[in-house]
């Protein structure tokens, strides 16, 4: 049903505005002729608030934070308006205040919170107002509020876990190249003007010719780096160039296996969350499809879902796209026909965001030494295109 978005005037002179559903553009004029307002502008869509803080991003921990305390509100039998009302004086952040007294005055004004939600597409994703929507479609909105706080709490949790693990060799790659850096700069253009061009081997000669390039071509170097990084960007913005990338992201080695299940664990997850609360497979399959963040995973559960509309199974047409690993697909088929699907998709999510964040901690374990040992490679290299002429300079100078 679609959505529209109204400015109006009351009985009393005020301004109102907001989003309501409705069928089509009359049935949105009669609802707001039975709230006693004068429609000034009626449009289908939901129109981005021009708010200053309506632009800017919200922490997630934020987020997570009114999620939370929304849902404890509701649950303690507080209306909606005044649960909006109790959180937007808290002064926490000052963007995510102003964004809930926006979400206060568009659900006074007739609006649902997931439509009104909608309105701030930086601050809350589609796929968290759809889930809103539903919860109040079905009356659990206090249960899927829940639900997106402790989700949203896993994934910071997984998120801060990959920070964290890649903080060390991220100083170790940028102290190791200045160095190197400073080595080919400074250094060997002072020793090599006392060796002899008799004495230099391979390594001094590619050496040298790294730092001539290096000293006399840098602005070139910059610009044909800049340039690169430009057109990367460019080509991704294009239909061919964001599937490229999706594709890459699922099939990169190493890290494509890792981003791949952390992408099937968020799906699983709000999927069996979804279930769990009583919406329909169809229409859960519908709202989830988003939350593996990947074109691709998208367009298969999309096409799941068409499968599972015709009669068939989801464990089916999942196991044919060769993404998803042959275990989940198994326990799904099982979890499908002893009618359990729920509990068992939050089980894998569990099971696999667990396994995940361990093949992190080894993968970045083992990138550590290994990013020693080609700094060691390197600096090593160095010096014995640096050291060897001088050794064969001594050795004459002995002789």
């Amino acid at each position: 049903m679609p959505s529209y978005s109204y400015k109006a005037v009351s009985e009393s002179g005020q301004a109102v505005s907001g989003v309501l559903t409705a069928e089509n553009y009359q049935v949105a004029l009669r609802q707001l002729e039975e709230k006693s307002l004068y429609p000034v502008k009626v449009a289908e869509g939901i129109e981005e608030s021009k708010v200053p803080f309506a632009g800017r991003r919200v922490k997630s921990k934020h987020l997570t934070t009114f999620y939370g305390q929304l849902a404890d509100l509701l649950g303690a039998g507080v209306p909606m308006l005044r649960a909006l009302d109790v959180l937007s004086r808290q002064e926490s952040h000052g963007a995510l205040t102003q964004i809930i007294k926006e979400l206060r005055e568009d659900v006074a004004g007739g609006a649902s919170l997931g439509d009104a939600m909608a309105k701030h597409p930086r601050a809350f994703t589609e796929l968290n107002a759809s889930m809103v929507r539903a919860g109040e479609e079905g009356g659990f909105l206090e249960d899927v509020l829940h639900r997106i706080a402790v989700f949203s709490e896993k994934q910071d949790e997984l998120r801060n876990k990959i920070v964290g693990s890649l903080i060390y060799p991220c100083i170790l790659v940028t102290v190791g190249s200045l160095v190197v850096f400073l080595i080919m700069f400074v250094v060997v253009p002072k020793i090599r003007e006392h060796l002899r061009p008799e004495t230099f081997n391979v390594l001094t000669h590619v050496v040298f010719w790294c730092t001539d390039m290096l000293r006399n071509n840098y602005l070139m170097i910059l610009g044909v780096v800049g340039l690169v990084i430009v057109g990367f960007m460019l080509f991704k913005r294009t239909e061919k160039g964001s599937l490229a990338m999706e594709r890459f992201k699922l099939r990169a080695p190493l890290l494509g296996r890792i981003y791949t299940m952390m992408a099937i664990c968020r799906f699983c997850r709000i999927l069996g969350t979804m279930l769990n609360n009583g919406v329909p497979i169809l229409q859960a399959l519908r709202i989830s499809k988003d939350s593996a963040g990947n074109t691709i995973l998208a367009d298969v559960i999309a096409d799941s879902a068409e499968s599972v509309k015709k009669g068939a199974s989801l464990s089916q047409p999942l196991g044919e796209c060769d993404l998803f690993p042959l275990d989940i697909v198994d326990m799904i088929a099982v979890a499908e026909e002893s009618n359990n699907l729920e509990t068992v998709l939050v089980q894998i999510a569990d099971t696999n965001e667990a396994r995940t964040a361990r093949q992190i901690d080894l993968a970045v374990r083992i990138l550590e030494p290994v990013l020693l040992v080609i700094m060691a490679m390197i600096v090593f290299v160095i010096l014995m295109a640096l050291l060897l002429p001088l050794l064969t300079m001594g050795t004459g100078i002995t002789a």
